[in-house]
């Protein structure tokens, strides 16, 4: 099998999701990529106030760049819709700097909110450290990874989809295997929107925001797979995601494809995988700041003998 690199460069930059942009690579399933990505708000420096750093990537389009900065497209050669498009994540580096940033979207009654915190991340003790001496374990995963609906146009960034994009699910991390639905020809996949810590909800409308240092991905075609929603293979166990603007309604998703995935993994009748995922499957609300929020439901390995 092949392997590929993707460095951030004007060709390969891009702030939208569309099934119109053609591939910056093209590669044979099985071939693994090794991605550097810039930080959510395309910056080339620490962001050190509200208003962004002292340096960001330009020229950038304001038709077509004003998003998150995505790395690709990459197709697949005999990729089709209705196949699944498997991504092993192999490893995940990230740069020595970061931020958190308050939106001024106070979510939780307290008063206007808008505040800046600048990271600077330890590689050799994976923590990171603030301007104000808080020290934080890091747990590294990208953002975003997925591929355009098969709608014309540009699609924005920010919100999930059935086939992937901005999922902000923080169990991602090197040694995960994201499954995602294919619906357009090549794939088309982009990543991007490094984050070196989350917690589940996202609550203020940012992580760790850094750039990645490498992101080493592989991509076998799955004709065998037929899913509607992302499910991913995790060092926590298996997990299915449901998306929708309705947070009641994203469960209802997740919970299904996780019944959906018992019944193929263990081969038990639906009544009897409900049953129990009422003992052994947690539903986690994986973020509710994307417009489109989201909840995975997570099977723990080993829990169903």
């Amino acid at each position: 099998m092949a392997m590929y690199t993707i460095e951030p460069e004007r060709r390969t930059l891009h702030g939208k999701f569309s099934r119109e942009f053609p591939p910056v690579l093209t590669i044979d399933s099985g071939d693994t990529v090794v991605y550097r990505t810039l930080d959510a708000g395309w910056n080339l420096e620490p962001r050190l106030t509200r208003n962004g750093s002292q340096k960001r990537f330009e020229p950038r389009d304001p038709a077509t760049d004003f998003g998150h900065a995505l790395c690709g497209p990459l197709a697949i050669r005999g990729a089709q819709p209705g196949m699944t498009l498997e991504v092993q994540i192999n490893e995940i580096r990230p740069g020595v700097w970061g931020w958190t940033y308050t939106d001024g979207w106070d979510r939780v009654g307290t008063g206007e909110m808008d505040h800046l915190m600048s990271w600077t991340l330890d590689l050799n003790t994976m923590t990171g450290c603030n301007q104000y001496g808080h020290i934080v374990n890091l747990h590294p995963f990208m953002g975003v990874m997925g591929m355009p609906p098969d709608e014309a146009g540009m699609h924005e960034t920010g919100p999930p989809r059935y086939c992937g994009g901005n999922l902000d699910c923080k169990e991602l991390v090197a040694g995960s295997t994201l499954y995602l639905p294919i619906s357009v020809p090549g794939a088309l996949f982009s990543v991007r929107d490094g984050h070196a810590l989350q917690a589940d909800g996202e609550v203020c409308g940012t992580a760790i925001e850094c750039p990645m240092e490498r992101v080493s991905l592989t991509f076998p075609l799955r004709d065998d797979l037929h899913i509607t929603t992302p499910r991913a293979n995790t060092r926590a166990g298996w997990l299915t995601m449901g998306l929708h603007e309705d947070l009641n309604e994203a469960t209802v998703i997740a919970l299904n494809a996780m019944l959906d995935l018992m019944e193929e993994q263990y081969h038990i009748p639906r009544p009897d995988a409900l049953a129990l995922a009422s003992l052994v499957v947690d539903l986690r609300i994986t973020q509710i700041v994307n417009g489109v929020r989201g909840v995975h439901a997570l099977l723990p390995h080993g829990t169903i003998q």
